[in-house]
């Protein structure tokens, strides 16, 4: 059943179960682990920082779907978000040109100053790189989606071309 509101719109807000909110609170910590141990593991076995880091993002949101989508955005801020897309990026780019500025090619890994740098060269490009841009993807379209079908957006309707007022105040010809 849908619930309209006064005005006649569809009426998506939010309501608590408790069922729901008490399952995602014990399942919630499982989930992030599972998408942590694919993510480390993704050299040795299948998964990686792709999967890894989409399952992490999905924790978020199974947390916005249980208690709410504007308190989830309030608790994980937009700064927050893209600063975990952002630093994925810086995290990526640096592995990349360190090696490059030790005279190899771009993610050379052999090239890096640590020890195996192979194995560590690649892992740390899926674990502080991939999984993080990732999870910070499917968290900020998550949250660009929801907010874009809000009720007082579908209430807005769009102009036309055709509708919309010409003249020399708007620059117009007629």
């Amino acid at each position: 059943m849908v619930a309209v509101s006064a005005d006649g719109l569809n009426d998506d807000s939010y309501v608590e179960s408790q069922v729901i909110m008490t399952t995602v609170k014990v399942v919630a910590p499982f989930v992030l682990t599972y998408g942590l141990f694919i993510t480390f593991h993704g050299a040795d076995a299948p998964g990686g920082g792709f999967q890894g880091g989409a399952i992490i993002g999905t924790v978020i949101l199974m947390i916005a779907f249980a208690f709410g989508i504007e308190p989830t955005r309030e608790w994980l801020s937009n700064a927050a978000v893209v600063g975990l897309i952002a630093g994925g990026v810086l995290a990526f780019g640096t592995i990349g040109l360190v090696s490059m500025a030790r005279g190899g090619a771009f993610l050379q890994y052999d090239l890096l100053p640590i020890h195996h740098p192979v194995r560590y060269g690649i892992e740390s490009v899926e674990i502080l790189g991939i999984a993080a841009i990732v999870s910070g993807t499917v968290i900020g379209l998550f949250f660009v989606t929801a907010a874009g079908f809000t009720a007082e957006t579908l209430a807005r309707p769009e102009r036309s071309q055709a509708d919309r007022p010409r003249g020399p105040e708007t620059g117009g010809e007629e």
